[in-house]
């Protein structure tokens, strides 16, 4: 079948993402509201694919990976260097929506805002909450709880359950260890398990190289879906946290980058296939198969390793959610209300920022409960988040692209650290995570 496609196989991944972007905002535009009926399916269908793979991608390849990581690296001096970058990144990200709210000063001149009238105030979990729900109480139940349908302004959304990804680790994990233990006496299954792991790598392969059709009914949904009337009263809202966002990723993850002797345009050049999708599919889960396999695959980074960080980051790594959104529309908050905030409120909102992202892993509308507990710990009015909600489809476009490039970036930083990145690969800097040469089915 491959080979009577060929003329659209010979031309890049990337670029066919792009063209089924281009020609979904031109259908959009050109159907509008109609857009949503005839094209979202096609967008629904795409990340139902994507998330459908997600998970047992992430059970075979976690297992594997705590078995052959205990022979390599510890695992715990591994995990506390990547949350250790995970929590500078995230300073690093506060830092700049905290530094584009008194630049672009978006609050400032706005006139009167409505709340959204589908927003709901958000339920903060607590510490134990959060604690008590990486642990399943029916495995078989997280495995199979992959993502439910939800409605947002009006669009159909698909979400995680809440937690199902780190419950999904936790077990996986405590395989893994019950395999090493046992060593020899489960060499089958541990076979077994490394060939599980290979059959979803080829999976995701084939379902990848639906991403473009994906993007294009995503995007004419949303093209269609949105006026600009909609957007009008919050523009400056919208420039600022796509500017924010575009410095973070451009200016601190290169600056990052260089400081590990690593050329930022290979990097950008290998992410960019997770970086197109999780942009038009707004859900770090939905790019989380990509995510792994540029990190692997394009980038070089070991791959039992990448295996363990790049899940875990989709679940707490959250720059443009969790960092850069809460502290720009802190304030924007406070310059619409004008409130004048203290410096001890501005280091307020930068504590709860970073360590609030840890504490709602897991949990669907992380922005939304960010933004909530950043306006509680600063004193601000917290339904004013209604304000923000009416197109916050839009600004998760750009959030998600941040975090997800994020996820990519801290596994290579660490697996350069670590003499886990294959330079070789990462110089080659591949842009197609689709099916490869020599990659197809028999092969």
């Amino acid at each position: 079948m491959k080979r009577m496609f060929d003329w659209w196989f010979r031309i890049k991944f990337w670029k066919r993402v792009v063209l089924g972007f281009v020609l979904g905002a031109l259908a959009g535009w050109a159907f509008g509201k109609d857009a949503e009926v005839w094209f979202g399916p096609i967008g629904d269908l795409y990340v139902t694919l994507i998330m459908m793979i997600a998970v047992p991608l992430v059970f075979f390849a976690v297992i594997n990976a705590v078995a052959s990581l205990s022979g390599q690296k510890s695992i715990a001096a591994l995990a506390g260097r990547t949350f250790l970058w995970f929590a500078i990144t995230a300073a690093l990200a506060v830092g700049v929506g905290l530094a584009f709210g008194w630049v672009i000063k978006p609050g400032v001149g706005v006139g009167v805002l409505q709340i959204a009238s589908d927003y709901k105030e958000k339920q903060v979990p607590g510490v134990l909450d959060m604690l008590l729900n990486l642990v399943p109480s029916n495995p078989f139940q997280a495995l199979g709880g992959a993502a439910v349908a939800k409605t947002s302004d009006g669009m159909k959304v698909l979400v995680p359950r809440s937690g199902t990804v780190l419950q999904v680790i936790f077990f996986a994990g405590l395989v893994g260890f019950a395999m090493v233990k046992l060593g020899e006496k489960v060499a089958g299954i541990r076979k077994l398990v490394g060939e599980a792991s290979e059959v979803m790598i080829q999976v995701t392969r084939y379902v990848l190289e639906f991403t473009p059709l994906g993007t294009f009914g995503l995007i004419a949904a949303l093209v269609g879906g949105y006026g600009f009337e909609q957007l009008r009263p919050l523009l400056m809202f919208v420039v600022a946290l796509y500017a924010a966002c575009a410095f973070h990723i451009v200016v601190v993850y290169s600056g990052l980058l260089l400081a590990h002797g690593l050329n930022p345009l290979k990097f950008f050049r290998g992410a960019a296939p997770g970086m197109q999708v999780a942009f038009v599919a707004s859900s770090s889960f939905a790019a989380l198969p990509v995510s792994l396999r540029c990190a692997t695959h394009n980038l070089g980074v070991n791959k039992d390793y990448a295996a363990f960080a790049v899940p875990l980051g989709a679940t707490i790594k959250m720059d443009g959610c969790g960092a850069i959104y809460p502290a720009l529309a802190a304030v924007f908050i406070a310059q619409y209300t004008g409130t004048e905030l203290s410096a001890s409120q501005y280091l307020l909102i930068a504590l709860a920022s970073v360590l609030g992202s840890f504490g709602t892993a897991g949990v669907p509308g992380t922005a939304v409960i960010m933004a909530t507990v950043v306006l509680a710990s600063a004193g601000l009015p917290l339904e004013a988040i209604g304000y923000l909600y009416a197109i916050d489809r839009v600004l998760d476009m750009m959030r998600t692209m941040t975090n997800v490039t994020g996820q990519i970036l801290v596994p290579t930083l660490v697996a350069k650290e670590t003499g886990m990145l294959d330079r070789g690969i990462y110089e080659a800097a591949s842009t197609d995570v689709g099916l490869d040469e020599g990659e197809a089915a028999g092969n």
